[in-house]
C-alpha cells in the first residue's frame, strides 16, 4: 500500500506552501460561547481543488501504471490477514494515518476549525484508502481486503480520536528504512533495485510510534520534541505467507526463518520543536512522516541486540 499512495501524499505535501492571503473572520459559538476564528475562503477553494485533482490524477496514473496490465475479474474479496506477518497492514495504518493527518492540517491552515478539519481529514483518508481496494477488488491477483479497510479505518481513527480529544497528535507514527540482504534472493518479489526494494522489502521497512512524555506531563521541564518511540518489522521474511523459507545458490541451499522484531529508540517530534516562523514550521513539521536513526535496541524472536545508529 505504501507504494500505491506515496504519489500522493508527495503531491499533497506540496499543497500547504500554497494559498491566497485573504482571509474573512468569522464568528461561531460553541457551547454557547463565542469562538473567533478567521475562515480563509482562497485557501480553502485551493486545498480542495488541490485534494480532489490529487485523489483523482494519482487513480488515473495508479491505473495506468499499476492495474492497466492485469487480468480482470468481477468485484471479489480476498482474505490477506496472515501475509507478510501483518507488515503490509502496517502500511496501511501508517497511509491512511499520514493522509489524513495532512488533509487535517491543510484545512487547519485554511482556517477551519479543528473538529470539522478533523472531520475531512479522516474521510479523506479513509475513502481514498477505500477507492484503493475497489481498485484492487477488479483485479484477479487480489481483491477487496477487510482486514486493509480495517487496517485504514484504525489509522484514520486514530488521527480524528487525538484531534478530537487533544487538538494534536501525540502519538505520532513514523516509518523508516534501510537495505536488508534477504532482497537479493527473491528480486521479483521484494525488489531488485533501491526504490523497489524500497516500496516492497518489508525486511527493511520499520513502522513506528513516537510518544513524548512531555506532551502528558502539565509543567514539565522534559522537553515536548523529545521522544521515545516503539517500532515493529521482520527479519528474513521472504514469502508472504511461509514463514520458512528456502532458495537454491549454485550446489548449496540456504534456509530462512521469518521473525518478528520489537524496537525501542529516541525520536524527535518536529511539530513541536520551537520555531516562531510560521511557515518554516509548516516545513519542518513534514519530518514527522519518518524516524530519525537513532541508538536502538532490537528484540528478534526472543534475542536482544542493538544498534548506535538504527535506520
Amino acid at each position: 500500500m505504501l507504494q500505491k499512495t506515496i504519489i500522493l501524499t508527495a503531491f499533497l505535501s506540496s499543497l500547504i506552501c500554497f494559498g491566497q492571503k485573504d482571509s474573512v473572520p468569522t464568528v461561531h459559538t460553541i457551547n454557547s460561547s463565542p469562538q473567533t476564528f478567521t475562515f480563509n475562503k482562497g485557501r480553502t477553494i485551493g486545498v480542495s481543488v488541490g485534494v480532489g485533482a490529487a485523489w483523482a490524477g494519482s487513480m488515473i496514473g495508479l491505473h495506468q501504471v499499476w492495474y492497466k496490465g492485469m487480468e480482470k475479474a468481477p468485484f471479489h474479496t480476498f482474505d490477506d490477514s496472515r501475509e507478510w506477518m501483518q507488515m503490509d497492514k502496517m502500511g496501511h495504518f501508517y497511509t491512511a494515518n499520514k493522509i489524513s493527518n495532512l488533509v487535517g492540517d491543510m484545512y487547519t491552515w485554511a482556517g477551519w476549525q479543528n473538529k470539522h478539519a478533523a472531520l475531512l481529514g479522516f474521510g479523506v483518508g479513509f475513502g481514498y484508502q477505500f477507492t484503493l481496494e475497489c481498485l484492487d477488488a477488479m483485479g484477479q491477483r487480489w481483491g477487496f481486503s477487510w482486514s486493509d479497510m480495517g487496517a485504514n479505518t484504525l489509522g484514520a481513527g486514530m488521527y480524528l480520536a487525538q484531534q478530537l480529544a487533544w487538538k494534536e497528535q501525540r502519538f505520532i507514527l513514523k516509518f523508516s528504512y534501510h537495505n536488508s540482504p534477504y532482497a537479493q534472493y527473491r528480486p521479483n518479489t521484494l525488489g531488485g533495485t533501491f526504490a523497489e526494494r524500497l516500496l516492497k522489502d518489508y525486511n527493511g521497512q520499520t513502522y513506528w510510534m513516537s510518544i513524548s512524555p512531555g506532551a502528558f506531563l502539565k509543567n514539565s521541564k522534559f522537553p515536548k520534541w523529545l521522544c521515545f518511540s516503539v517500532g515493529y518489522g521482520v527479519e528474513a521474511k521472504l514469502h508472504g505467507i511461509d514463514d520458512v523459507y528456502t532458495v537454491s545458490t549454485g550446489n548449496s541451499a540456504l534456509t530462512f526463518k521469518a521473525q518478528r522484531q520489537v524496537l525501542f529508540s529516541l525520536d524527535i517530534d518536529f511539530s513541536k520543536i520551537p520555531i516562531k516562523n510560521k511557515w518554516l514550521k509548516a516545513i519542518v513539521k513534514q519530518f514527522n512522516y519518518l524516524k530519525l536513526p537513532f541508538p536502538t535496541l532490537i528484540v528478534t524472536g526472543n534475542k536482544w541486540s542493538g544498534k548506535w545508529l538504527y535506520f
